[in-house]
């Protein structure tokens, strides 16, 4: 697989610095959050030298919709909240990225989701390019746009279902960390945390503690991803200045890692849907970080299946983020029809 890099032009899609009119979309600035950091996010920041900006977003609607994207939510509206993957390095929230296919899929499904608010965040870059955005700028940002969901749009943060795919995962799983540890902060007035995290294919291990072996390593002959090493970048890129250790003592990025520094903490996390690609080469860390969850929260579909909150779908051929090609059926319908199916009881 040809890695394409930030920097090198991405199918000529706009960044974090401007928005790019679409048919399929309407763009909004989102103004920065620096109140609303505390913690270890306010000393990662520190020492990575990063903070939150005004960042742009994509508002994508239902086909049909009468509902404008700046009109105030409907009583108990549901919207998603999405963030794309990329290896946090390359693919944007514009509709015209290959990832954007899972949020204008995704708005689809229910009535009970009429809209998606789609977050361009700052992408990372390191050598032989500028060394830019490491982590944790893309949390801020993530933060930024929930509170704009929330502060600004109007949604009540028990009906914001964050989404994201691959690293979007990652980035979901700790943006949802965040705001579930400091919902009770006295320093910050954190918003309430979703009520619901939906997660696609999701890179749930930056620290790489497993994915060398097993399924992992077999999957490099079916998924398009081929080899681990195709992360050897991206991790570097994201982790800037921390480098390794914080993946491999951070839950925050690293809650599947397989190390014993990272301890993971699930309690009071929303109903969860994962969803991965048997044939992917990330499959071990999503069941680990699967299981992880369940253990916590119990399993359960809400529809009289387990009275637990983690709902998990996995897909016996489907490779790394297989939902995001319309190509691949039947496996890509059955999967959106299963979060439809959730999504009416979230």
């Amino acid at each position: 697989m040809r890695i394409l890099f930030p920097r090198t032009g991405d199918l000529n899609l706009p960044n974090h610095l401007s928005i790019k009119p679409s048919k399929l979309a309407t763009g909004v600035w989102i103004e920065p959050a620096n109140h609303l950091v505390t913690g270890n996010l306010k000393n990662w920041a520190e020492f990575a030298g990063v903070e939150s900006i005004r960042i742009p977003g994509y508002w994508m609607c239902k086909t049909g919709s009468e509902t404008p994207f700046g009109s105030a939510p409907r009583p108990d509206e549901k919207v998603v909240y999405y963030l794309h993957g990329g290896g946090y390095i390359r693919m944007s929230a514009h509709p015209n990225a290959l990832t954007s296919a899972i949020p204008q899929n995704l708005v689809q499904l229910s009535d009970s989701v009429t809209r998606v608010l789609s977050l361009e965040y700052r992408l990372a870059s390191t050598k032989p390019f500028p060394d830019a955005h490491p982590f944790p700028t893309q949390l801020l940002d993530a933060l930024a746009g929930y509170n704009y969901l929330v502060s600004v749009a109007g949604f009540e943060p028990k009906n914001i279902i964050v989404a994201g795919d691959s690293a979007g995962g990652n980035l979901a799983h700790a943006l949802t960390q965040y705001l579930v540890e400091h919902q009770d902060s006295q320093d910050v007035p954190i918003p309430n945390p979703p009520g619901a995290l939906l997660l696609i294919c999701p890179w749930v291990d930056v620290s790489d503690s497993c994915v060398r072996d097993g399924e992992n390593r077999k999957n490099a002959a079916s998924d398009y991803l081929k080899s681990p090493g195709n992360y050897d970048y991206p991790r570097a890129a994201f982790l800037g200045p921390h480098g390794l250790s914080l993946a491999e003592n951070s839950h925050y990025i690293s809650p599947a890692s397989l190390l014993p520094t990272v301890k993971t903490n699930f309690k009071n996390f929303p109903r969860t849907f994962i969803n991965a690609g048997g044939a992917e080469v990330l499959i071990e860390t999503i069941r680990i970080y699967r299981d992880r969850m369940v253990e916590e929260l119990g399993e359960g579909d809400g529809v009289g299946k387990g009275d637990g909150k983690v709902r998990y779908f996995e897909m016996p051929d489907g490779v790394h983020d297989y939902v995001g090609f319309n190509w691949f059926e039947p496996e890509r319908t059955l999967t959106f029809q299963e979060i439809k199916r959730w999504f009416e009881v979230s």
